[in-house]
């Protein structure tokens, strides 16, 4: 009923950028969270930015100052600009969405990931 299309992943050497792109469609009555999580090899899967609605903004520390999360509700899209990449960025990012019903029910949908290869 949910489709997420990411886009914007690759390769890039360490000081490099790159923007990832989420676009929700399909059954959505209502976007509350949306954000990005990532999954390192042999580890666990990190959130790395999330934003509500209405505009609040979490970060992971490790990412603070270099990362930036936003969010079109119009396109149902949000992005996440990637400055000053470091090799243990390298990972698979999965964009998150957290929708309520209109009956107050919570369901979470995930990308199918991308990844993001940070290298020298």
């Amino acid at each position: 009923q949910v489709q997420l299309v990411e886009s914007g992943g690759g390769l890039v050497q360490p000081g490099g950028s790159l923007r990832l792109s989420c676009a929700a469609s399909g059954n959505i009555f209502r976007i509350n969270i949306m954000g990005w999580y990532r999954q390192a090899p042999g580890k666990q899967r990190e959130l790395v930015a999330a934003t509500t609605r209405s505009g609040t903004i979490n970060y992971a520390d490790s990412v603070k100052g270099r990362f930036t999360i936003s969010r079109d509700n119009a396109k149902n899209t949000v992005y996440l600009q990637m400055n000053s990449l470091k090799t243990e960025d390298t990972a698979v990012y999965y964009c998150h969405v957290r929708i309520v019903r209109s009956s107050g029910t919570k369901s979470d949908y995930w990308g199918q990931g991308i990844q993001v290869t940070v290298s020298s």
